[in-house]
């Protein structure tokens, strides 16, 4: 088989449909948008959402709750997801995101006390809780809060 010979299966390719091609070609004059009303004018027909006068679904249904726009959205790291570092290394947001423990959008990084820690780091942050401190510093490491 030649690149030259290869051809698409029958019926997949299709031939667009030309309106406005005067009355023989069967879509000209209204170009089989009827006559008169929304959608035969350009920019006509319904937005979305709208239900032909009846009242939406969207306002139909209750509405509860509030979504805080200025809620800060705080990336997680647990203790022992640091033994991946190396002994004495510095533990900051750039190697966290390098590492793939930190991902997406987000406000800052909090270390949880979560796990056990083997070796001793520098880790700089923007919060850590006093579990994750005490593991961190027992083992002769440092805590840095931005």
């Amino acid at each position: 088989m030649q690149l030259n010979e290869l051809s698409p299966p029958a019926g997949s390719k299709r031939k667009r449909k030309r309106l406005g091609r005067g009355a023989g070609s069967g879509w000209g004059k209204t170009s089989g948008r009827g006559h008169k009303g929304s959608n035969s004018r350009s920019g006509g027909g319904v937005r979305p959402g709208f239900e032909g006068g009846q009242m939406p679904l969207q306002r139909r249904l209750p509405k509860r709750g509030f979504t805080n726009i200025f809620k800060k959205r705080i990336a997680i790291v647990n203790v022992a997801d640091l033994n991946r570092f190396d002994a004495d290394s510095v533990v900051d947001e750039i190697a966290l995101v390098k590492s793939g423990l930190v991902k997406g959008r987000r406000d800052g990084i909090k270390v949880l006390g979560n796990g056990e820690l083997d070796r001793s780091l520098t880790v700089r942050v923007d919060a850590v809780s006093q579990k994750a401190k005490e593991k961190i510093e027992k083992n002769g490491g440092t805590v840095e809060v931005a």
